[in-house]
């Protein structure tokens, strides 16, 4: 079985000119010639064509493509097994760009304008993309996450740690509150969901308190962010769901 210079390239996918330089620099020289003086390629030399082509995409020189595939003492198994190791290789660092990449895209969506060591100092374990995507999936499309998005572009390491700062006094006051014994729908524990609710509204958007009510249930049903809040202190969560909730009643009505 031969194959005309055409048939090999539509099928290698490469071109007839490269088929040619290959040809006149020895690297791929046609096993025959029709008649008329064309080229004519076996299978051997479509094998021979696919191990240049590897090499090639791996980023070896004509040249240095030459001399692997003549070695006299290499097989077409130590050629494969040498492909498979270099392109192995190859697949490792190009899946550690493409993690870099999302990670980018991920801070880029957040507006999380932060180098890694800063988001390590600012924000420690807890990793400020994390749920970005399904963030965005439940609540892409609501004007509250634009806002979001638009404010936190501009947020800076200090803003960033002002912020974790307000939170972490605001969560000192809150156990102390539930330390005294204050119910939910106490004055001081309505005032504290108040506080809770324009910290919102300051760094992200605005949270009216239908919003804000429904992020309560949230806080509770939530494991992630139930976990937050009772790593200030157990129960917390679920107090400052009934604080929120008198909160917004008293408001609403």
């Amino acid at each position: 079985m031969s194959y005309s210079v055409g048939q090999v390239a539509h099928v290698a996918g490469v071109t007839v000119r490269t088929l040619h330089h290959y040809d006149e620099i020895g690297l791929l020289v046609p096993s025959e010639r029709s008649h008329a003086g064309h080229r004519c390629y076996s299978d051997a030399d479509l094998d021979r064509l696919q191990q240049v082509l590897f090499y090639r995409e791996l980023g070896f020189p004509l040249d240095e493509v030459a001399v692997v595939l003549d070695d006299p003492d290499a097989d077409p198994r130590a050629h494969l097994r040498r492909q498979h190791r270099l392109l192995t290789a190859r697949i490792e660092k190009l899946q550690k760009m493409a993690a870099a990449v999302e990670h980018a895209m991920e801070a880029r969506r957040m507006g999380i304008n932060l180098t890694p060591e800063e988001k390590f100092e600012v924000f420690g374990d807890k990793d400020p993309e994390q749920y970005a995507e399904e963030a965005e999936q439940r609540w892409g499309n609501t004007e509250a996450y634009a806002e979001s998005q638009r404010r936190t572009a501009s947020y800076t390491k200090d803003d960033w740690k002002r912020m974790q700062d307000e939170v972490a006094d605001w969560g000192a006051r809150y156990d102390a509150l539930m330390t005294a014994g204050e119910s939910p729908d106490g004055e001081r524990a309505m005032a504290m969901a108040e506080e809770h609710r324009q910290h919102i509204t300051t760094w992200f958007y605005e949270c009216t308190y239908e919003i804000h009510r429904g992020l309560g249930e949230m806080y509770v049903s939530d494991e992630r962010f139930k976990a937050f809040y009772d790593s200030m202190r157990p129960g917390l969560a679920e107090h400052l769901r009934g604080a929120i909730a008198a909160n917004a009643s008293r408001h609403e009505g």
